[in-house]
């Protein structure tokens, strides 16, 4: 159905291999976060690629050929929201391991990052951040995920964290 129909349409596909991604549960997240803020129809398309590929396209549309988590675009037009999100799957792996939760919930918490960017949240100064970032773990915890974001880090991390 159309998102003029009142439906959040989401769509996955996954580029990055080794990952046992549950395509169900990750539109019940999209679902979830877009009717928490109203958002009642809209196309979400995520890609969850690896972390070479994820440096390509932050280097095509960021100038940076530096990694990261996940980048958001709003391709909304004409009153109908469509939001694109890029996961970096290989990074989720990584960070999963050093926080001690699940793949699927470090995926999670990504696509919740740049679905809550698309939705007008920003995490530029501190205190936006703080907020962002309270609001990812609420999300995840209501839907069974855990504290995700505010867990502690088992060893030393490289700045490739949630840095968008």
């Amino acid at each position: 159905m159309a998102p003029g129909n009142q439906d959040i349409v989401v769509q996955i596909a996954q580029e990055s291999d080794g990952l046992d991604v549950q395509s169900a549960k990750l539109e019940e997240l999209v679902k979830a976060v877009c009717k928490k803020f109203g958002l009642t129809g809209a196309t979400v398309s995520i890609a969850i690629i690896d972390d070479e590929r994820f440096c390509e396209v932050n280097s095509r549309f960021r100038s940076s050929k530096s990694t990261s988590d996940c980048l958001s675009f709003d391709l909304s037009e004409g009153g109908e929201a469509h939001f694109e999100l890029v996961v970096n799957g290989e990074m989720a792996v990584k960070q999963a391991n050093l926080r001690g939760h699940s793949t699927e919930a470090e995926l999670a918490l990504y696509i919740t990052h740049g679905l809550l960017h698309n939705l007008g949240f920003d995490d530029a100064a501190e205190t936006q951040a703080k907020e962002m970032h309270d609001t990812e773990d609420e999300i995840l915890q209501q839907l069974g995920y855990g504290l995700v974001y505010n867990t502690q880090i088992r060893t030393e991390q490289s700045n490739n964290g949630m840095d968008k």
